[in-house]
């Protein structure tokens, strides 16, 4: 999974059932360790609490928002060693005593995405009755942020435009790719040092059992979008008995054959069905646009695009690598397809401005977003076994390309430092819950979700016996709740209001279509 998610009114921004192994055995420690390690540091922080204050002015959240930090141990193994700081965020409900419901904790996916800005959300329109009933609270996981935070490269040089994005790359830039992918995974070794093994999805899900204790919940009410999706997954099949309600919005396939690569693969052919559906798109209102009356006229005027701008840069910094990322946003949710759609209009009459304003690299970013990605990259690459071979890669990546060229190897490079990865890695946990272990779960996706294909939702729906599946069928968007299908939100409220679930399945009709403009 990428390293942002797009969730809902946001838009973009990325045990009691056993595991066929021990969670403990899977990341290097004796059997029953972690274990212990999760449940002494859940009893301290049950007993400190969080102290709430005004939120730091990095954090841009305002009253009536409050922040606080959480201790986990870096090693739940050895729980009296060494801990890190997670910081939190929170908004008290706005309902009466009597609808109090606890906590709603929530991760927006990732690996690498913060959810410090959730407590905002309590002021969304679609979010106002579920926050009458909850807490809001949002945090940053474990290597984000502030949240003891990772680092693989200097920020500046991670963010160096413009770069190229070649759907069929020559010997020669593989080569080139590969030098960085080495030099990357080198750079995270040497710069996170000793405590680089300790970033892994189990661990995500442990540290949300302290920071459940720590509220002062006896069970979780969680929701997760994308990567949240898995751990929080993890979470259930770790601890059945705390869990309340959760909600599993686009959901990572949690099948350890899946993890990870398996899952880029099938996310680079998503994102080329995806991609066509925005070219169809585009191509419907060609009036509009004048990019093609058919898909493929569509891709041919972003291949004229991307060749103009590999000769001449816009800015000096736009360069096909940027063109290729900020279209790739038309596959996260269609929110973006007029903008991308005029953006690239535009250029191509020769007017830049869209363009720039939708691609030039931000530098005062660059430091965030090179901790999103090494966050990204130490989980993934910690989380499972990934193929070392480059001709393995090679392989796939050029079959894979021959029939989805948008994405795949743009995902290919961002992953392939996990081949060159240095630490012990993980054997993927058997996510799977006995039947009755858990309360109902609701698990939501759409059938063209291209981040997180819905094969995935289906997967987790088998594990989690009991689980609703609510799906919003034909669309894309990645990212469902509390966004602007008026029935995918009537079944997350009721849910989280009520514990009541549609049945075993549901189906929303899709959002409508986005209509085109002219000037975005």
């Amino acid at each position: 999974m990428r390293a942002a998610a797009l969730y809902g009114a946001l838009g973009s921004l990325v045990l009691s059932a056993l595991t066929t192994l021990p969670a403990d055995a899977l990341d290097g420690a004796r059997p029953d360790d972690a274990t212990r390690g999760v449940a002494t540091a859940a009893r301290l922080a049950a007993a400190r609490g969080i102290r709430w204050g005004a939120c730091p002015a990095a954090e841009r959240l305002s009253a009536p928002v409050r922040c606080g930090t959480v201790s986990v141990p870096l090693d739940y193994a050895r729980p009296s060693g060494k801990h890190i700081s997670l910081t939190v965020s929170r908004a008290r409900a706005t309902g009466s005593r009597a609808e109090h419901q606890g906590a709603l904790v929530y991760n927006p996916g990732g690996p690498g995405g913060s959810g410090m800005f959730f407590p905002l959300l309590a002021g969304v329109q679609q979010y106002r009755a579920t926050a009458r009933a909850y807490d809001f609270v949002g945090y940053a996981p474990r290597g984000v942020g502030r949240s003891a935070p990772l680092s693989c490269m200097d920020p500046a040089r991670f963010v160096q435009a413009p770069t190229q994005a070649p759907e069929h790359p020559s010997e020669a830039y593989k080569r080139e790719r590969i030098a960085q992918a080495k030099a990357y995974a080198k750079g995270c070794a040497r710069r996170i040092g000793r405590d680089l093994p300790h970033f892994t999805s189990l661990n995500n899900a442990r540290d949300l059992d302290v920071l459940r204790a720590a509220l002062g919940e006896r069970r979780l009410t969680y929701m997760g979008a994308s990567y949240g999706t898995y751990f929080g997954a993890l979470y259930a099949t770790l601890f059945p008995g705390h869990v309340r309600r959760m909600v599993f919005d686009s959901v990572v396939n949690p099948s350890p054959r899946k993890i990870w690569y398996r899952s880029n693969l099938d996310q680079s052919a998503a994102f080329e069905r995806r991609w066509n559906d925005w070219c169809r798109w585009v191509a419907r209102h060609d009036a509009v646009y004048h990019l093609g009356r058919t898909r493929q006229q569509v891709r041919n005027s972003y291949d004229r695009a991307s060749g103009r701008l590999a000769r001449r840069p816009v800015g000096g910094k736009i360069g096909p690598g940027q063109l290729q990322a900020a279209l790739l946003q038309a596959g996260y949710a269609d929110s973006h397809w007029a903008g991308n759609a005029h953006a690239l209009a535009a250029y191509l009459r020769g007017d830049d401005k869209p363009l720039r304003a939708l691609a030039m690299p931000d530098p005062a970013s660059a430091r965030a977003e090179e901790n999103s990605n090494a966050v990204y990259t130490a989980v993934e690459c910690n989380d499972a076994e990934w193929p070392k071979s480059w001709a393995v890669w090679d392989r796939d990546n050029t079959l894979l390309a021959r029939r989805a060229p948008f994405e795949t190897w743009t995902n290919a490079w961002m992953n392939l430092p996990c081949a060159f990865w240095t630490t012990p890695r993980q054997r993927p946990a058997d996510v799977r819950v006995g039947r009755h272990a858990l309360p109902r779960t609701l698990v939501l996706a759409a059938e063209r979700d291209a981040a997180t294909p819905y094969p995935g939702a289906l997967e987790l729906q088998r594990r989690l016996p009991g689980s609703a599946l609510v799906t919003e069928r034909g669309a894309g968007t990645h990212g469902i709740a509390y966004g602007p299908n008026a029935c995918v939100n009537a079944h997350t409220e009721r849910y989280l209001l009520t514990g009541a679930v549609p049945g075993r399945r549901a189906w929303c009709a899709p959002r409508p279509e986005p209509a085109p403009t002219a000037d975005e």
